[in-house]
């Protein structure tokens, strides 16, 4: 019990780690190549995770299931053509994580139907892809909310040129709803699972909406992969 624990914790975080870093490295990359160098400038245009945590979307990543990392810091004015560079830089990071979770699907499912039983191997691999898809796509959804500093508002400022009053107040108080949502979040699944209580469910905002979009966006994934008989 305690080494099965054990390696889903550690196949858990090696996930985490994989997901985040190719998020926000797609986000540098992408930028540099738009005319940008403030992430290279920053160390921020490399595969090294310790250049992209942010310790809170960390924590609340491990608590919740979702979170963010340290987003990478970028000068628009240096862009090749301004809005196009904002939209693709944007859209960088949950591009990779979808992709990523399309690639992953099928490595998920032939681990789980082929390989075979090694100790401790095979319950690691199994956990490690598992996480991978689902983080991928979690990461992915939870990034596209339209809340600062998310990539879904990142996205809303490229294409939107009018900065009228609700745009404002978004931008300047995106972050504490975002918080305030995961802490609720948080609660809910608190008094589900440590007291039973599940019609605190019913009350889980962000919950309801990531496992609709997740589940929304993995249809394509596993329906397409499915053709195939495994």
């Amino acid at each position: 019990m305690f080494v099965g624990s054990l390696i889903s914790i550690v196949a858990s975080f090696i996930a985490v780690t994989a997901v985040l870093t190719m998020h926000e490295f797609s986000h540098a990359l992408v930028a540099y190549k738009c005319g940008d160098p403030t992430p290279k400038w920053n160390r921020r245009l490399t595969l090294n995770p310790l250049r992209h945590f942010d310790p809170i979307g960390l924590v609340c990543f491990t608590l919740v299931g979702f979170g963010w990392a340290n987003p990478v810091p970028i000068n628009p004015s240096n862009f090749k053509r301004y809005r196009l560079g904002l939209a693709l830089t944007a859209c960088a990071g949950v591009v990779t994580n979808y992709i990523f979770a399309f690639l992953i699907y099928p490595v998920s499912l032939a681990v789980l139907f082929y390989m075979p039983e090694i100790p401790f191997l095979t319950e690691f691999l199994t956990d490690i892809t598992g996480y991978l898809f689902a983080y991928s796509l979690s990461f992915c959804v939870f990034n596209l909310l339209p809340l600062y500093p998310l990539d879904g508002f990142r996205l809303v400022d490229a294409l939107n040129r009018r900065r009228g009053k609700f745009f404002r107040f978004l931008r300047q108080n995106g972050q504490w709803i975002l918080l305030g949502l995961i802490a609720e979040s948080f609660i809910c699944t608190l008094f589900v699972r440590a007291f039973g209580i599940y019609q605190m469910d019913w009350f889980n905002l962000l919950g309801w909406v990531m496992k609709f979009a997740t589940g929304l966006f993995a249809w394509p994934i596993t329906a397409l992969w499915g053709l195939i008989p495994w």
